[in-house]
């Protein structure tokens, strides 16, 4: 027999969970007020890095492990995903800085001089040593959303423009930080962005700079545009980037190399993050409904993962690791 699912919110938790049991012969129906992907989401302001060993440095272990998954799913599900690892630097100033992320992560090995030239010549004359993480990746997400949302038309998800809460049974709850309605242990972590043009620089895979204050990461989109993220302040806010954190980040990407200072600012963005007290994420079922949130800053890393894991105890009653029961 069909299983019929309804899933509320159409961000990318939604869309891979839609995509996993769709997969398994699910009847899927995707609720969300939004037309499509789009600054309304969360994830529309994610940097699209699959790079689970360098989260590794602040991050848990299961995200560590289920984060290694996320390539190959993405890649499965058709975004174009870019195996070029990525890279850790640090000015020479914050050097203890670098060895201290060596330390506290796996799956890199350091580059210096010729061989770092080789990865970045963009960085040759800026750095004399990175982490090179080689099993890591990247994606466009805004690029991934739309593709995923495409293909779950082609293979039969019906999708409704509503924010009306349903009653039926298999509900599966994906709204990110709206869900606040009803776990109210979930809090907004806001992050901001800006995205450049710079048309001159190439960078193959996102690197990342080390700082004391305000860490910086840099992801390549093509075509000269890269994107710059991300802070990470304990506030539900949505919608208005400060100046200090702008500041901040383009003064990071100066350091980084000082051509990014004749870049073209195309877009500022900001966002808040759902995120539990440890900042794991949870598949959480309470009445008929079951809630997966507080993926934090890891939405493209770990929904893939998550999604596995819900359509595992809605179709097979297989209870998740991340499974946390009724906390009212």
């Amino acid at each position: 027999m069909t299983t019929p699912v309804i899933i509320r919110g159409a961000g990318v938790v939604g869309l891979c969970v839609a995509s996993e049991l769709r997969a398994r012969g699910a009847l899927v129906t995707l609720l969300d007020p939004a037309p499509g992907p789009g600054p309304q989401a969360c994830s529309w302001w994610a940097g699209g890095m699959l790079a689970p060993f360098c989260e590794g440095y602040t991050a848990e272990e299961p995200v560590v492990r289920l984060g290694q998954e996320a390539a190959t799913w993405w890649q499965t599900h058709g975004a174009e995903v870019h195996r070029n690892g990525s890279l850790v630097v640090t000015l020479a100033r914050d050097r203890a800085e670098l060895s201290q992320f060596a330390r506290r992560t796996s799956g890199h090995e350091t580059v210096s001089g010729a061989n770092l030239g080789g990865l970045e010549p963009l960085l040759a004359d800026q750095f004399d040593r990175a982490l090179f993480f080689k099993d890591e990746a990247h994606i466009n997400p805004r690029q991934s959303l739309t593709t995923l949302r495409a293909r779950l038309i082609k293979d039969g998800v019906t999708f409704e423009q509503t924010n009306a809460a349903p009653t039926a049974p298999n509900v599966i709850d994906c709204r990110g930080l709206a869900a606040r309605d009803a776990l109210k242990d979930l809090r907004g972590v806001k992050g901001e962005m800006v995205i450049l043009r710079a048309p001159d620089l190439t960078l193959s895979r996102p690197v990342r700079l080390l700082h004391p204050r305000f860490p910086l990461y840099i992801v390549p989109r093509g075509d000269g545009v890269f994107m710059l993220g991300a802070t990470q302040i304990e506030s539900g806010e949505r919608g208005r980037a400060s100046v200090r954190s702008v500041m901040e980040l383009l003064s990071a990407a100066y350091a980084l190399h000082p051509a990014f200072g004749e870049a073209e600012l195309l877009e500022i963005g900001t966002d808040a993050r759902p995120a539990f007290a440890d900042n794991l994420p949870r598949i959480r079922r309470r009445g008929g409904t079951i809630y997966v949130n507080g993926l934090f800053r890891h939405g493209f890393l770990l929904s893939p993962a998550l999604a596995r894991m819900l359509a595992d105890l809605v179709l097979d009653g297989q209870i998740p690791e991340v499974m946390d029961e009724d906390h009212s």
